[in-house]
């Protein structure tokens, strides 16, 4: 089961986009809508979701985050034909950053900003080692510029099991902004693999909260370890959430979680939700008391 799941913040359309996406990717299905109660954000909406074999999470919670470039979704396509494809439907009411056509590493290549603010790339690669359809992809710019393998190194020496993969760097004088060093690199992380870049010419776009991965926990310990080693920043550590030393966001998060909360009544729930919102790290004992009263 998907360990780390990319998650989606919206002011209101979470559930709107997420049907969208299903609709246009194979393999894809809902899996679950839910909604949190008495939040800051009032009554949100939240929903589990597949695109083609990759598990993703999306709330609906406010006007507070917006997605950005820092962090797309790249989808590996087997022909232009089907980059066509998927461009003519995710394209519509999208803002282009690089137009359809060749690129030096690719035939058929697109990315764009869809009509929900989700960046997506959609590559045709002439191989088919990629696995996983769709990858995030972790572009380092503004401050971060140049710090794309030092980020992928860390998060080596984190998650267990990390799995490095091919590796690309941009040649002398060949990107506009000088440090700039990784024009694409892999890493597996628990199983998903993620993609990692510097700005070629430094950009002024930084990670934020609108694009987070959940690291589902099975124990205290697992929380405690993960929020130990990832959270660098004092001032954003909320109802599990984090940001680690490059201003990317994370949730830790117990697997039961959802189960807790779809196993409870009303009166439970929001138990549990007043105890979870009050919490930095989370405690899995504490939600499990909150929802015995």
């Amino acid at each position: 089961m998907q360990q780390i799941i990319p998650h989606l913040w919206y002011d209101t359309q979470a559930v709107e986009a997420a049907k969208w996406y299903v609709s246009i990717f194979e393999h894809s299905t809902i899996n679950r809508l839910s909604q949190l109660h008495d939040t800051p954000s009032g009554e949100v909406d939240t929903v589990d979701f597949t695109l083609d074999g990759v598990d993703f999470f999306a709330i609906s919670a406010g006007p507070f985050f917006a997605l950005n470039s820092a962090i797309s979704l790249m989808v590996t396509c087997y022909s232009a034909e089907e980059v066509d494809r998927l461009y003519e439907k995710l394209g519509k009411g999208a803002t282009i950053m690089m137009p359809l056509g060749a690129y030096p590493f690719s035939k058929r290549y697109v990315w764009f900003e869809d009509k929900y603010g989700l960046n997506w790339q959609l590559c045709y690669f002439e191989t088919t080692e990629i696995m996983q359809k769709i990858r995030p992809v972790l572009l380092f710019g503004a401050e971060n510029c140049g710090k794309a393998e030092e980020a992928l190194a860390f998060y080596q020496s984190v998650f267990p099991g990390t799995v490095p993969g091919y590796v690309n760097h941009y040649q002398p004088g060949e990107a506009p902004d000088q440090r700039a060093k990784t024009n694409y690199a892999e890493l597996t992380l628990l199983g998903n693999q993620i993609v990692a870049m510097d700005h070629g010419v430094g950009g002024d776009e930084l990670f934020n909260e609108a694009f987070s991965f959940m690291v589902l926990c099975d124990t205290q310990e697992e929380i405690d370890y993960y929020w130990d080693k990832l959270s660098a920043v004092p001032e954003a550590e909320q109802c599990g959430w984090l940001k680690d030393k490059f201003g990317l966001s994370w949730q830790i998060v117990p697997r039961a979680l959802n189960e807790l909360l779809d196993a409870a009544t009303p009166d439970e729930a929001k138990r549990i939700t007043e105890a979870f919102l009050n919490m930095k790290k989370l405690d899995i004992r504490a939600l499990e008391a909150a929802k015995r009263g």
